[in-house]
């Protein structure tokens, strides 16, 4: 388990202390794919470079397996920082070295024998669907391709711990999720425990088991990804939700809004969200047996699902056309069943 308590850290700088981290307190389970998420300058970076022992926290502990690592120096931290890779989001590959020779260096670094390196790395070529490029340079792989040779290198010391650092910010969006599937089987075949450092709601959709939201160096929000993502609670986490709900559309809901407002002046448009268990709740059929002087008409929608494969989230645009007061009164019954629902009124 991987225990911050407390922990803060404050920079000195010549404009004054920069606090960059603020009395966080997170458990990490073994094995869990635990989100940190924020937007730059959140804290998230310098919370985990101080679970590697990169940064010293200036009060409290960083505790993995009821070791204190923040009280770690010299050879037990170097033996420590063995059992934690880290992806990172440029990659950092050596570019004069081929991809087994890349993946090999960590073992290098650790004195292992030649022979037994090169097996390693082959075998973790082959994990990460690179086997038959061992011998090409990082200048002629994809972005992605570049990535899996960072996996396989973060894997080398057999890690406890794999840290990845907006590992996937630098790709495309199928790359990502290519990138975020081979994750995630690592994560199932070697028990890894796996914390992703991310802006990308996306990414914690994807993959995390449990995220916590940073603002301003504070976790601000913190739970299980279908919890968080089904009922946020604080603004920052709404915002995070939201965009990756909308972003999950054919279009972005601008142009869909727009679209539906073009293409049925009449009657009143509606945006639903639908969160865990209403995605299979009849909430368009409730509404109709009960005002059946309504005619309701589904436009477009979305469903998608969450890492928690139980737990899905979906969107629906819907036309009301009837009575003001039938209409009303649908809108009331959505908010009774628990539906968030936007009227979109034409301008």
């Amino acid at each position: 388990m991987i225990e911050f308590k407390n922990i803060s850290k404050t920079f000195e700088t010549d404009d004054g202390p920069v606090r960059a981290v603020q009395n966080v307190n997170l458990k990490i389970n073994d094995g869990e794919v635990f989100g940190i998420v924020g937007f730059s300058g959140a804290g998230k970076s310098t919370l985990v470079r101080m679970l590697n022992g990169l940064e010293t926290p200036t009060s409290g502990e960083v505790i993995i397996n009821g070791k204190k690592i923040n009280g770690l120096k010299g050879a037990e931290l170097r033996e420590q920082r063995k059992k934690i890779g880290t992806i990172f989001q440029h990659f950092n590959l050596l570019w004069s070295r081929t991809v087994l020779q890349n993946i090999e260096f960590p073992l290098e670094l650790a004195g292992v024998d030649k022979k037994t390196r090169e097996k390693k790395a082959k075998h973790l070529a082959e994990v990460v669907g690179l086997g038959e490029r061992i011998h090409a340079y990082p200048a002629q792989l994809s972005g992605g391709q570049k990535q899996r040779v960072g996996i396989a290198r973060a894997l080398a010391n057999d890690p406890d711990i794999l840290i990845s650092d907006e590992a996937t910010s630098a790709l495309d969006p199928q790359t990502t999720d290519e990138v975020l599937d081979l994750l995630e089987r690592i994560n199932e075949k070697l028990n890894l425990t796996i914390v992703i450092i991310t802006h990308e709601m996306h990414v914690i959709r994807k993959l995390a088991d449990t995220v916590a939201v940073m603002e301003n160096g504070q976790v601000i929000e913190e739970g299980p990804v279908a919890e968080v993502f089904t009922h946020p609670k604080e603004d920052l986490t709404k915002r995070f939700v939201n965009a990756e709900v909308d972003a999950n559309q054919t279009k972005d809901t601008q142009s869909v809004v727009k679209d539906l407002l073009e293409r049925y002046p009449n009657g009143q448009l509606i945006q639903l969200r639908f969160h865990g268990g209403q995605v299979e709740t009849p909430v368009v059929g409730s509404v109709i047996r009960q005002f059946p002087g309504l005619e309701l008409s589904i436009l477009e929608g979305s469903i998608h699902q969450l890492a928690d494969s139980n737990s899905t989230i979906g969107t629906l645009f819907i036309q009301l056309l009837g009575t003001k007061e039938d209409i009303d009164g649908a809108i009331r019954l959505f908010h009774e069943l628990r539906v968030e629902t936007k009227v979109i009124d034409h301008e």
